[in-house]
């Protein structure tokens, strides 16, 4: 162990009292405990959250409980809490950062996503965030959206409608008080870097002095295919391979502090003060990563834990996680030498703080999240346009529905529309989409297609933002790709597997109003539609020929269970699903029910004719009894052993 000073420490019980309250710490040696005293050091305070996907209210359902030592509870949650936490971690601390490392906004609570999530960034503005590392979600919908509006308040297409909403202080929306980082994340056709890489951040080391100290920033490996970030115009690079180049170009300008804050996780136990048993990319990269950085900060997969891992040369530096959904605030303690600006190791200390509701909130928090919180009800009763009548997923015998219907309709819509001013630089042409497709049973995960749009008679059929909102999406885009007809043909082949016991699956297929075909119900499986029974504006489907076709992101990635899809070609992005289904009510202005007649059966009455069944899939409930997002069901299905979310490199699953 090095010489860490000219004084001796020691390690009684009396030192614990350095501990929070209600946090308990994570020492790099025993030294540590009694780190406080050293004040010939330069104390530096790091604190950071993650994952908050803009839930400014509080964590919702189960995510509202978390465990710590000893199995205790503790109900946590929302940034009005948070804020009174941060101020009395701050207080007396002349050297504190605050930072995440990604997925701050672009999240499912309404309050701050039907708001084009600027809600969000006020709330962490008036926190105080000094800087963020780029998650996957901030590119939900694309790196201009992320660089142009959210950083720098750039506003598009239509200010108070689509973005620019006045915040709790009566102004426009002006952008985020502090930058975002990220140096694995490059355009693909150039390989230049989206954001800048790393920042350097000065210290107050007394006499007039300061210290550098470097953070590394990583985004997730595989973002730009990611169902809801999926970006073909974006590329992520090696993490432990940039982390590497990042650190030695810090040490070359004389940075010894580093820090590296990414945008991928892990797994460690259920008790947030610590970690047990860790698995996961950002374990596997702590342990290989260089021993020139002193601390790593991971997010990502939702988890919560505290430890301290030996870098390659065996010396314990902090890996941490603070959960999601504003349940944690995250402390790392550092000592610094004061001549080389060097970290004292054994003198560093890491704790998760709950975000525990027992404070008094913070006034300026509880005033923005309240504005927001009213803003989104009136929001929500706003009129979009009319409907003649209701939309169910009730599926009549050959899978169609007056839902799905007008969702494939939306689909083909949605992929016919021009790309906007903060939709990011197209590889392809954008060329309209020919036919549409959506899985309304899927064989894998949820529907895309959330509830039922019943028409409300007092009001003679008006749509409001809500039930639109709330009716279609998860947050992924409509996409159009190019696709062979034989490529149409067997997904629409694959809407019937064979189950157990002999029995036939059925996952039906919606197809936009131009689209009509048979299928024969005493064919075997992959010999139930002709191609000449298939026919696309009026005409048979050819299967040498090329389509535009258009499906959400979820879809054509295989991860609603058709294969046929994979391999598509010139990828185009859209808009995203609620927010684009939203704008085609807007646009279409009333809704009609379209008759149920886009799919025939033939040989329905003869001996072994079988449509098939459609296998309902059970929905994961929250605690107090909600449906879980599908993202946060994914993850769930991926720490426990599910086939969503396979992620190739190293396969792990990965959450959202």
């Amino acid at each position: 162990m090095r010489d860490i000073g000219r004084r001796s420490f020691f390690t009684a019980a009396g030192a614990l009292a350095t501990a929070s309250a209600i946090g308990s710490n994570a020492y790099a040696t025993g030294h540590a405990r009694d780190a406080a005293t050293a004040d010939e050091y330069v104390d530096v305070q790091l604190l950071n959250i993650t994952d908050l996907h803009g839930y400014l209210q509080g964590a919702p359902g189960a995510h509202s409980i978390i465990t710590g030592a000893g199995g205790k509870t503790y109900t946590v949650g929302g940034v009005a809490y948070m804020a009174a936490h941060l101020e009395r971690l701050r207080n007396g601390r002349r050297n504190s950062l605050f930072f995440a490392p990604g997925d701050l906004f672009s999240g499912w609570e309404f309050d701050a996503a039907t708001f084009a999530d600027e809600p969000t960034i006020e709330a962490l503005n008036a926190m105080g965030l000094d800087f963020a590392s780029a998650g996957n979600h901030e590119f939900d919908k694309s790196a201009r959206f992320l660089t142009s509006h959210m950083e720098d308040g750039v506003s598009f297409p239509v200010v108070g409608r689509d973005d620019a909403f006045e915040d709790s202080t009566g102004r426009r929306f002006r952008g985020a008080e502090f930058p975002y980082y990220s140096a694995n994340l490059v355009w693909n056709a150039s390989g230049e870097p989206v954001l800048p890489p790393y920042n350097i951040e000065y210290v107050d080391a007394g006499g007039g002095r300061r210290l550098p100290v470097g953070f590394i920033h990583l985004t997730a490996i595989g973002t730009e295919s990611f169902p809801g970030s999926y970006q073909p115009g974006l590329r992520t690079l090696d993490e432990l391979e940039t982390a590497n180049r990042c650190a030695a170009e810090l040490k070359s300008r004389g940075v010894r502090a580093i820090v590296l804050s990414m945008h991928d996780g892990a797994v460690a136990g259920s008790d947030f003060s610590s970690g047990s048993n860790p698995s996961g990319p950002a374990y596997e990269l702590a342990l290989r990563v260089s021993p020139d950085i002193d601390a790593i900060v991971t997010g990502h997969w939702h988890c919560a834990f505290t430890m301290m891992l030996p870098d390659p040369d065996g010396v314990p530096r902090p890996f941490v996680e603070a959960g999601c959904y504003g349940q944690i605030i995250n402390e790392i303690n550092l000592r610094l030498d004061p001549g080389t600006g060097a970290v004292i190791r054994e003198l560093t200390t890491a704790t998760n703080h709950p975000n525990t509701r027992d404070v008094t909130p913070d006034p300026e928090l509880k005033s923005i999240t309240g504005y927001w919180a009213d803003y989104g009800g009136r929001r929500a009763r706003s009129r979009l346009g009319t409907q003649t009548a209701s939309f169910t997923r009730r599926r009549n015998a050959v899978g169609e529905s007056t839902m799905g219907n007008l969702v494939a309709d939306w689909a083909l819509w949605a992929g016919s529309q021009p790309l906007g001013p903060m939709d990011d630089p197209a590889a392809h042409p954008n060329t309209p989409a020919d036919l549409a497709v959506i899985a309304v049973a899927p064989r894998v995960g949820q529907a895309v297609i959330a509830g039922d749009l019943i028409r409300d008679e007092e009001t003679d059929g008006t749509v409001t933002f809500a039930q639109a909102w709330n009716s279609v999406g998860f947050g992924d885009p409509i996409m159009t790709v190019t696709v062979t007809g034989r490529q149409i043909h067997d997904a629409l082949e694959e809407q019937w597997a064979p189950t157990a016991g002999g029995g036939l699956g059925f996952s039906p297929l919606a197809v936009s109003a131009n689209v009509r075909y048979t299928f024969d119900a005493a064919g075997p499986v992959g010999r139930r539609i002709e191609p000449a029974e298939v026919f696309i504006d009026g005409t048979a489907l050819d299967l040498t020929r090329r389509y535009r076709l258009a499906a959400p992101s979820y879809t054509l990635i295989n991860q609603d269970g058709f294969s046929a899809f994979t391999g598509f070609t010139a990828p185009v992005r859209h808009t995203r699903d609620f927010e684009s289904f939203v704008s085609f009510i807007r646009t279409k202005k009333q809704l009609k029910p379209a008759p149920l007649n886009r799919v025939a059966v033939k040989n329905a009455e003869v001996p072994g004719a079988r449509t098939g069944t459609v296998t309902q899939r059970q929905q994961l409930l929250q605690a107090d009894g909600s449906v879980v997002p599908r993202p946060e069901a994914a993850l769930r299905t991926a720490l426990t052993g599910g086939a969503e979310g396979q992620r190739a490199p190293g396969g792990f699953r990965v959450p959202c």
